[in-house]
C-alpha cells in the first residue's frame, strides 16, 4: 500500500542530534501535549515532554495524566518504564535533546476580547530558542489565528543564535477528546506547513512511525503538504464549520420546538444527503469544551484584524445559537415543575434538582465551557437546589462551581430530586433503567438535554419527558 504524499516521499534525512529518529519534544504537556508525547513514545520515538509546571511534570513522570482520557494511563506508564519517554521542566534539556519541538501550549481566549491569547506561545519560543545551538524544528501544533508562524520566524532570528539554522514548520492537532489516542496513533490525516525541503523531511521523518503503523494495517492516512497560512487554518476552519453545524441543528431545534415537530427525525432525514451526513446532528444544549467556543472567536477576531470580518459574521450566530440552548434547559424546567417564568428568569427556589453530568462531552473530564456547567450554574441561580453527578468530571466541576452539591453515585444524584437533567450523554445514563429511577426520586420530570434517551420508554415508566427540538409525548 502506498501512503498518499504529494509527489514524491521525501529523501531520508539524519536528525541534527545524531539519533536514527528525529528526537521529539513536546513543549506543553496540558491535554494536547502530553496526550502527543506518550502517544509518540508509543510508536518508538525517544520523546521529551515540558511544562514550566512543576506539579505537572511530577505526576506525569510518577506515571499519572492529570486528566482524563481512556488509555493513556497505560501508555505513559509502560513508555516510562521502557526509558523512551521523561519529562522536564528544563528548557537547556529540551534544547539539547530535541530535534523536532512541537509547541502544544494551550491559547485561550483573551480576558479582554475575543481574540486568542499567544503569550504562552511567544513565553515557549523566546525561552526554547535562546538555548538551540545546533539546527532543529520548531512546529506549532496548538490552534492560533492565521498569520502565527510568521510571526514565530521573526521571534525565533531574533533570539536563536544565528548560526544554529533553527527553522519553523506548522502542523496542527485534531483531537477528540475522549478518541485521542487514536487520534494520534491513527490520524484521519496529517497537514504539514513548511518552507524547505529539510523541514518537510524532517516532519516526514517525525511521522514514519504513524505511516509504518497504517502499513501494517492497511491503511492510508492522507498527507496535505501546505504553506504555513494554509496550514493555520485547516484547523480553525475545521471547527468553524462543526461549530455551525451545530448551531444549524439547534436552529432547527428551535423551529421544531415552535411547530411541534421532531428534530431527531429531521436531522436523520436530512442526514441521509450524502452531502450533508448525520455526524454533528444531534440537537441538544450545545457543543462546549476548551476548543471550539474560542476557536470561533478568535477567527472572527482575526478576521476583523485582516479586514475580512464580514466574511465571518454568521459565526457570531452560531455562537449565540450556542448559548441560546443553554437557557431553554432553564425554560424547560420552569414549564415541567409548573413555574412562572419572568424576564428575569424562573423562580425556582426550593425546588431539588438532579444533574446528570459536567463534563463538556462524555469519556472526558474536561469542564472548560461546559453546556452542562453553564446549566447547573443557571438552575442555581434560579434558586433549584443543585445535585451533580459525572463518573469523571466531578472534581474539575467543584473547582469551577462550588455552591451547588455532589453526589458520588448516579443514583444518590437522583434521589429526592423532583426534576432530572441529564446534560452529558455518558453511557451510564443513556443505559439507565427509568423504572428504577423512577422508585428513588420526588417527582418524574426528566430533560433530556442531548437528545440521547429514548422518549418512549421513558414515557411508558411515567415520566414526564422533555428533549431539544422534540414534541411532547402523552
Amino acid at each position: 500500500m502506498t501512503i498518499p504524499y504529494p509527489s514524491t516521499t521525501p529523501a531520508a534525512v539524519t536528525p541534527p542530534s545524531g539519533a536514527a529518529r528525529p528526537r521529539l519534544t513536546f513543549l506543553g504537556t496540558g491535554y494536547l501535549g502530553a496526550t502527543y508525547a506518550i502517544c509518540f513514545a508509543e510508536l518508538g520515538y525517544e520523546v521529551l515532554g515540558f511544562d514550566v509546571d512543576e506539579a505537572k511534570i511530577a505526576m506525569l513522570s510518577e506515571g499519572q495524566v492529570p486528566f482524563h482520557e481512556p488509555g493513556l494511563d497505560e501508555l505513559l506508564r509502560k513508555n516510562l518504564a521502557s526509558g523512551k519517554l521523561r519529562f522536564s521542566t528544563s528548557y537547556e534539556e529540551v534544547a539539547a535533546f530535541g530535534d523536532v519541538h512541537f509547541i502544544c501550549v494551550g491559547t485561550p481566549q483573551r480576558a479582554d476580547g475575543m481574540a486568542a491569547d499567544l503569550s504562552y506561545v511567544e513565553s515557549a519560543v523566546t525561552n526554547l530558542a535562546p538555548h538551540l545551538t545546533r539546527k532543529s524544528l520548531i512546529v506549532g501544533k496548538s490552534t492560533v489565528p492565521v498569520g502565527t508562524a510568521e510571526w514565530i520566524e521573526q521571534l525565533v532570528r531574533r533570539h536563536a543564535p544565528a548560526d544554529a539554522g533553527v527553522e519553523v514548520a506548522w502542523s496542527p492537532e485534531f483531537l477528540q477528546e475522549g478518541y485521542a489516542v487514536e487520534d494520534v496513533l491513527r490520524p484521519n490525516r496529517i497537514i504539514l506547513g513548511v518552507k524547505s525541503e529539510w523541514a518537510n523531511a524532517m516532519l516526514y521523518a517525525a511521522h514514519k512511525g504513524v505511516f509504518d503503523l497504517a502499513v501494517t494495517e492497511d491503511r492510508e492516512v492522507p498527507v496535505v503538504v501546505t504553506d504555513f497560512a494554509t496550514a493555520e487554518l485547516v484547523k480553525v476552519a475545521a471547527n468553524a464549520f462543526l461549530a455551525t453545524k451545530i448551531s444549524f441543528i439547534n436552529a432547527m431545534a428551535e423551529v421544531c420546538e415552535a411547530s411541534g415537530a421532531d428534530v431527531t427525525l429531521l436531522a436523520r432525514a436530512i442526514g441521509y444527503d450524502s452531502r450533508i451526513g448525520n455526524k454533528f446532528l444531534r440537537a441538544g444544549v450545545g457543543f462546549g469544551g476548551g476548543c471550539l467556543p474560542k476557536d470561533i472567536r478568535a477567527f472572527q477576531a482575526r478576521a476583523q484584524e485582516l479586514g475580512v470580518g464580514e466574511a465571518l459574521r454568521f459565526l457570531h450566530e452560531v455562537d449565540l445559537i450556542n448559548q441560546r440552548r443553554r437557557q431553554r434547559v432553564v425554560q424547560l424546567a420552569a414549564e415541567l415543575l409548573e413555574r412562572p417564568y419572568g424576564p428575569a428568569g424562573p423562580d425556582l427556589s426550593g425546588v431539588r434538582v438532579a444533574v446528570l453530568g459536567a463534563a463538556f462531552k462524555p469519556n472526558s473530564d474536561d469542564v472548560r465551557d461546559s453546556p452542562a456547567l453553564s446549566v447547573i450554574r443557571k438552575l442555581a441561580r434560579s434558586g433549584a437546589l443543585v445535585t451533580v453527578y459525572d463518573p469523571e468530571g466531578m472534581e474539575n466541576a467543584k473547582r469551577e462551581v462550588s455552591d451547588v452539591s455532589y453526589a458520588k453515585a448516579l443514583t444518590e444524584a437522583v434521589t429526592g430530586a423532583e426534576l432530572v437533567c441529564v446534560l452529558t450523554e455518558w453511557e451510564e445514563f443513556r443505559s439507565a433503567d427509568p423504572q428504577t429511577l423512577g422508585e428513588l426520586v420526588a417527582g418524574r420530570r426528566i430533560i433530556d438535554g442531548r437528545n440521547c434517551l429514548d422518549p418512549a420508554l421513558w414515557t411508558a415508566a411515567g415520566w414526564e419527558y422533555r428533549g431539544m427540538g422534540r414534541p411532547v409525548l402523552s
